[in-house]
């Protein structure tokens, strides 16, 4: 259980101080061009990882983000079960934290959850196609410098992080950046209406990305080739 726990309380935190920061900053649907809103919320999420990274990396492999299960189970990581607990246990850990945002927001005068949604004049596909897209960039580097041979050791936290803020850096104006469904679920719920509406996106956009980075790190990995 203790790995679950891990995974439960690493995306606890990604939800909490990500989105806390978003919400914060006014990263919004509304807002989506604020330089400082939009740099501040992509440092927020990647110091979460890279904070979690070295917390509980070595208790779960801190995935703390259910494409990264998918992508690690896909190419032979993981086991089914260990990869469903891990789902399970991340989207409880969001609600967690989606559920003290959302209590802190209610007593301080600030609104929202930091849910994803399309931003303004992003089609519906255009957002799928950026979650696909990102999400696939994201998984291949959490899947190539976590690989045990060819990796970087002791500085995959850190690369992983640091190119999860990359990612938010490019993203955050079509989608305000998901690849990640347990941190686009839990917000989705409690702000209801179009990020209700719109989270199939962010479900299943970032679980194809994952299984097309898993195909993609096997054919690299694959001493035959």
């Amino acid at each position: 259980m203790k790995k679950y726990i891990a995974e439960m309380l690493g995306t606890m935190v990604l939800v909490l101080m990500g989105c806390g920061t978003a919400v914060s900053l006014s990263c919004t649907s509304s807002e989506p061009n604020l330089a400082s809103t939009v740099i501040g919320t992509a440092l927020a999420f990647g110091l979460s990882v890279v904070a979690m990274a070295y917390t509980v990396g070595g208790i779960s492999g801190c995935h703390i983000n259910p494409a990264i299960t998918l992508g690690c189970l896909l190419s032979g990581r993981m086991n089914g079960k260990d990869a469903a607990m891990y789902i399970l246990f991340q989207v409880i850990g969001a609600f967690i934290g989606s559920t003290i945002l959302w209590t802190l927001t209610s007593n301080s005068g600030l609104e929202g959850t930091g849910a994803n949604a399309c931003q303004e004049g992003v089609s519906m596909t255009g957002a799928l196609l950026a979650e696909i897209v990102f999400t696939f960039i994201f998984v291949l580097v959490v899947l190539g410098t976590t690989d045990e041979k060819k990796g970087a050791g002791n500085f995959a936290g850190l690369a992983i992080g640091l190119s999860l803020v990359l990612i938010h850096l490019a993203c955050i104006r079509y989608t305000g950046t998901s690849v990640n469904p347990a941190r686009s679920i839990a917000p989705a719920f409690f702000q209801g209406g179009e990020a209700l509406n719109q989270l199939w996106i962010f479900i299943i956009g970032p679980f194809v990305g994952a299984a097309l980075s898993a195909g993609v790190w096997k054919i690299f990995a694959d001493k035959k080739n």
